[in-house]
């Protein structure tokens, strides 16, 4: 079943090593032929020569994708095998496309996940400092959802906090008083009031279930824990 990634998801990813050929060498990347991806004919603009370069540790780039030996261990026309090791990575945003994006290659992604690694916190000021990731793409990327904080709220939800306070759920840092108090964060429990309209009385029961006990403090410090990293709010 495809999942409906949210910004915050903690994912961990994992593909299978392939058997390919190194195309080209360089002191920042290695070229190595793609053993996925087929080329897009109908795409104008776009020439893709079926080699995809990954970068050696003097690029200081992040890349999922690894060989098998090492980037630095290559020369042109080695065999060697990549794929991604097991990875953990939290999602920074997700990017839709209607109608798929063209890239020149096949399929056309319709949907990126912008991913950054164990250790690195959200920052709206860098613009490339994720990497864009096809979930659906011809890579076969094994992709588990470890931990999603709030999952048992919906982006747009209303709740009414123990101090009976008012506050709606965009994302799971950022949560937004609807009064002209303060910014912050509400205290468990919560009281979901409205959903697209009025929650049924199962949705109004899950919430409360799931916020029984705990905090917010504990959904962030689970989170941290898993990306060893500092929620940070999408200030966009």
């Amino acid at each position: 079943m495809a999942i409906d990634y949210r910004r915050a998801d903690v994912l961990l990813l994992e593909c299978p090593f392939t058997g390919t050929t190194v195309s080209a060498v360089s002191r920042f990347h290695v070229s190595v032929r793609w053993p996925w991806s087929e080329v897009d004919p109908p795409a104008t603009g776009f020439r893709w020569n079926g080699d995809r370069a990954l970068p050696t540790p003097e690029a200081r780039e992040w890349e999922l994708f690894r060989t098998e030996p090492p980037e630095t261990a290559l020369r042109t026309g080695d065999h060697c095998r990549v794929g991604v090791p097991t990875t953990v990575v939290h999602v920074a945003g997700v990017v839709h496309f209607d109608p798929p994006q063209v890239t020149g290659l096949l399929p056309r992604p319709a949907c990126y996940l912008d991913l950054l690694p164990q250790g690195a916190a959200y920052d709206s000021d860098l613009e490339d400092q994720a990497y864009a990731l096809d979930p659906a793409g011809a890579e076969p990327i094994r992709i588990q959802l470890l931990f999603r904080p709030y999952a048992f709220l919906e982006p747009g939800d209303e709740l009414v906090d123990c101090g009976g306070r008012a506050w709606r759920f965009d994302a799971a840092w950022e949560w937004h008083p609807l009064d002209d108090g303060e910014e912050g964060v509400p205290a468990w429990p919560l009281v979901l009031t409205s959903r697209g309209g009025e929650p049924s009385a199962e949705e109004a029961a899950t919430v409360a279930g799931a916020t029984a006990v705990g905090s917010h403090a504990a959904e962030a410090n689970r989170w941290a824990g898993l990306t060893l990293a500092e929620p940070v709010a999408d200030s966009r």
